[in-house]
């Protein structure tokens, strides 16, 4: 490891030492008073048990957490996660989760199985969305396929919303922002009858923006969010309940300001004569019908999604008329007032229904639980993409045939249509063999039937000298199964001890680039892409212990995973087509460290590190071997620090300050773009008051660290948002 993670380690370490040595030296009552992580009960391994007694690298914020460090997005509850990273793209519906390196990439499976509620979220488009009246979140590292199916290769990310209150009860908070941003949130709760309860929520979020495009004289991010989601929680009888949820998303922003760079480290003015669109409406429906009986508890969860996303803006080298090169090229060519650059849109547009049962133990079995179930998704899916020409009169979006608007006569275009049925088998086990041993066992078998259809008109599909043309009306079908085990065993000392390891497999299915890619591909002289991807596999063993000390408590964990055919992205500008391929191996190896503290009555310091190091072992292109793995940081550090107390009889307040460090992020195979490592400091200080009044300054980027949020080849780079501040009131009842 470089001499950078090596301070880091050693800074760790060091912080955790003086966190464990700090309370053999304090007095037996703040011991008593210490914060007791033990509390904290966590549910990804689909049981209930303490965040201490949980076999698995686990991260968790309960409600106060969540509200004492401001969590408004998944983006700020991963940036204080070690091993973590969100890497936000321009289109709302495209945020990558990565977990100890496994990635996810534009039009990907995601890597990292989402759990709201009991329902596993069907697309990645939902992920990345406000987060609001939220209760606890959960962050599992390393496979979990033999719990959560197909998708979970990564890990799984486990978020509970407030539940339906015996009685009246709520909260609001009104805030402001300097994008000239506003924003509402809040939530209701109670009955409606006997053994009927309800729940309703929402957010609001209006901002102009942070990001200015000197060109137009406007800002480039604007954003127009609006979420609601409800709950009906019936309780038919003392063992039988229905729950019924349903949510919406409305997200209106702008999309496609890239800048084209040379070093992924310059950040450049946005300069589009296009501001674009990004459009993007969510919906889902789900009922969860529970019975616990004397011997077992049966659980139905059924579930129906939308995602409708439409992206508009400009393309290539995305710059305005008459700057562009190819305004300039097209006037060289055909003369003077001839000139034209070219804009893309992108239609995307899923429905999906799910359906899992289960069969499982009492919850207060605890010497033997057990698990069996089923779980099948019926998704559809339709992409359109293409290039328009830019004429000076704005982008007119595209959705399921080529655009006939004479302001934006269609200079290429894709279209594919997806059928996709997938269906899993899956049995989990624990025993306790003592008070100090413990084996569990996982197993389940994913499988993924998948059906594309070309709907591309025969005169726009590529057509290469040399490689068959596809067809217009072609349909190609993949099958992806594979069995997913997972084994821990869990040994016990005492009860402030915790000492785990194991092994895991996870899975991803592979899938479509769209139809006629391959060719093109094949035609750039790009190694790895085709029509098709395959399936990924990652297996994992890793070990681990966690320790509570007083008011400190103390994890860690290492792991090796050996990752087959993990995917990496391209974008091929002829066709403005996002694609993906694949490296056929790549190992990956590294650690987490985490330490909490109470030092004082209320006063709490943590730090965290995570490390991975990441090395390509086979590719197509053989000077890509050795290499560092795409998307990957080789390490993450978390600092941070908290007051949370009274300071006087009626009156509570709190100060946080928080810091994290990415390390170095190689953003493509080649390894010829690499980003240096960011800082980033948050803060938040408030007051809250005995009748339920809050108010609270907040500061994201504290000291306006500058960065590209991505890096895609070809030079295209996508600015992070500068410093973001403002206040808050709040109001509980």
């Amino acid at each position: 490891m470089n001499r950078a993670i090596n301070t880091l380690v050693s800074t760790t370490a060091l912080t955790a030492i003086t966190l464990a040595a700090a309370p053999l030296a304090a007095q037996e009552t703040q011991a008593e008073e210490a914060v007791d992580d033990q509390g904290i009960v966590v549910t990804g391994l689909r049981r209930s048990e303490t965040l201490q007694d949980t076999p698995a690298a686990v991260t968790a914020f309960d409600s106060q957490t969540i509200s004492n460090a401001g969590i408004e997005r998944p983006a700020d509850f991963i940036a204080l996660t070690p091993n973590v990273n969100l890497v936000e793209t321009q289109n709302a519906g495209n945020a990558f989760v990565i977990i100890r390196g496994i990635t996810q990439n534009r039009n990907s499976e995601p890597s990292v199985a989402v759990i709201v509620d009991g329902v596993q979220q069907v697309n990645p488009a939902q992920f990345n969305q406000e987060l609001f009246d939220i209760e606890q979140i959960e962050v599992l590292k390393g496979p979990q396929g033999g719990l959560y199916g197909r998708n979970a290769i990564g890990g799984a990310i486990i978020i509970t919303t407030k539940a339906p209150t015996d009685e009246f009860a709520g909260n609001v908070t009104a805030g402001v922002d300097n994008g000239f941003g506003y924003y509402l949130r809040g939530g209701i709760s109670g009955p409606l009858a006997e053994n009927v309860k309800f729940r309703v929520a929402g957010s609001y979020y209006n901002t102009d923006g942070f990001i200015d495009n000197t060109f137009l004289n406007e800002k480039a991010d604007p954003v127009e969010d609006f979420s609601l989601r409800a709950n009906l929680l019936v309780e038919a009888t003392d063992k039988l309940t229905f729950d019924l949820r349903g949510s919406m998303n409305q997200l209106r922003t702008q999309g496609l300001y890239y800048n084209i760079v040379g070093d992924v480290n310059t950040v450049a003015p946005v300069r589009v004569n296009n501001p674009g669109q990004n459009d993007r409406d969510i919906y889902n429906l789900a009922l969860k019908i529970e019975h616990a009986g004397d011997n077992a508890v049966f659980t139905s969860v059924s579930s129906y999604d939308t995602v409708k996303e439409v992206l508009t803006g400009d393309a290539f080298d995305f710059l305005p008329i008459p700057d562009s090169f190819f305004f300039n090229l097209f006037e060289a060519i055909f003369g003077a007032g001839n000139g034209f650059d070219l804009n893309q849109a992108q239609y995307l547009n899923v429905k999906a229904f799910s359906q899992e049962v289960r069969l499982a133990s009492p919850e207060d079995d605890r010497k033997f639980n057990w698990m069996v179930g089923g779980y099948l998704i019926d998704t559809t899916r339709f992409i359109s993409t293409g290039n328009m020409v830019d004429t000076g009169n704005g982008v007119f979006p595209v959705f399921r045939s080529p655009s006939t608007n004479p302001l934006n006569p269609q200079f290429s275009f894709l279209s594919d249509g997806q059928e996709n049925f997938a269906w899993a088998l899956f049995a989990n086990a624990g025993y306790e063999f003592s008070d100090q041993f413990r084996v569990d066992a996982s197993l389940r078998y994913d499988r993924d039937k998948r059906e594309q259809t070309t709907l591309t008109p025969q005169g726009f599909l590529p057509n290469v000298p040399g490689v068959p043309q596809a067809q217009s009306g072609e349909v190609r079908t993949a099958v992806f199964d594979d069995w997913q085990p997972k084994l821990t065993l869990t040994y016990e000392p005492n009860p402030d001890l915790t000492i785990y390891g194991g092994y895991s497999r996870g899975f991803r299915s592979g899938g479509f680039n769209q139809t006629g890619v391959g060719a093109e591909a094949t035609a750039a002289a790009i190694v790895g892409v085709g029509d098709i991807f395959n399936a990924e596999t990652a297996d994992t063993f890793e070990v681990g212990a966690k320790a509570q000390l007083g008011p400190v408590r103390l994890a860690g964990a290492a792991y090796t995973t050996l990752s087959k055919n993990s995917y990496f992205f391209v974008f091929l500008a002829q066709s403005s087509t996002q694609n993906l391929g694949n490296i056929p191996e790549t190992r990956l190896t590294g650690f987490e460290l985490e330490a909490t503290a109470e030092v004082l009555p209320d006063f709490d310091i943590n730090a965290a590190i995570g490390v991975t190091d990441s090395e390509i072992k086979d590719f197509p292109d053989a000077s890509v071997i050795g290499n560092k793995a795409p998307q990957v940081s080789n390490y993450t550090f978390n600092l941070g620090a908290q007051y949370a107390g009274a300071i006087s009889d009626s009156v509570d307040g709190l100060v946080r300050i928080d810091y994290r460090r990415t390390g170095k992020t190689w953003w493509e195979p080649f390894n010829t773009t690499v980003r240096q490592p960011v800082d980033i400091v948050d803060a938040r200080a408030g007051v809250t008051l005995a009748n339920g009044v809050s108010f609270t300054a907040f500061a994201a980027n504290l000291f306006d660290e500058t960065y590209n949020a991505e890096f895609s080849p070809g030079g295209f780079v996508f600015r992070a948002r500068p410093r973001r501040f403002g206040f808050e009131v709040g109001y509980k009842f």
